[in-house]
């Protein structure tokens, strides 16, 4: 179960980074890095609040002590980790979601909980 709370520690870091790069990425502006390097500001928002949304779930069961396996336990930390993950890759590459159903995502969707 300690798990969970460690994932959702990790969670909430990448919660406040995002929201510092958003910040000083809009602030100010760096050339070759706003606009090229970061080209999707919606989809980074979209990373930010899934990471928040999974650091809660995270916190939920850890708080109502849900009678989870080990191995659910870690599947959930690492499902709340990999999916908002593949927002932060399609903020940074605007042609993500024009590729095939990729590697990174197949795997986040598998080890998510269904």
């Amino acid at each position: 179960m300690e798990i969970l709370l460690i994932g959702a520690v990790l969670m909430i870091f990448a919660v406040l980074a995002s929201a510092w790069l958003m910040t000083f990425a809009r602030w100010f502006p760096i050339k070759g890095i706003d606009g090229e390097f970061l080209s999707d500001y919606k989809t980074l928002i979209r990373a930010h609040i899934d990471f928040a949304l999974m650091a809660l779930f995270c916190l939920g069961f850890y708080a109502v002590k849900a009678p989870l396996s080990v191995t659910a336990c870690w599947l959930v930390v690492i499902g709340g980790i990999t999916n908002p993950c593949v927002f932060v890759i399609a903020a940074f590459d605007p042609a993500f979601w024009e590729k095939p159903f990729g590697g990174f995502t197949r795997r986040s969707v598998l080890l998510s909980p269904q």
